[in-house]
């Protein structure tokens, strides 16, 4: 019983983050083939994206650098969510 509203508490605080259940990789690889590894990495100034791009060296970057991931986060919502 508990651990239902605790679930509903989660479920009711996450409904305006339009990114919930959206997963990082997922993100990288739709901005990356919607612009590429040149035009994402004059976007978003990261050495991962101009220098050897990779989703696998990006994620790692981009999972440890808050900075960074909000610019992802903010470049996805502002090209796919209306």
């Amino acid at each position: 019983m508990v651990l239902v509203e605790i679930k509903e508490k989660e479920i009711k605080k996450q409904v305006n983050n339009p990114l919930h259940g959206v997963k990082l990789s997922y993100m990288l690889e739709k901005l990356v083939d919607h612009y590429g590894w040149n035009e994402l990495g004059d976007r978003i100034r990261i050495n991962s994206f101009n220098s050897n791009p990779g989703i696998k060296s990006s994620l790692k970057f981009l999972r440890k650098t808050d900075w960074a991931r909000k610019k992802v986060e903010d470049l996805y919502l502002f090209t796919f969510e209306e």
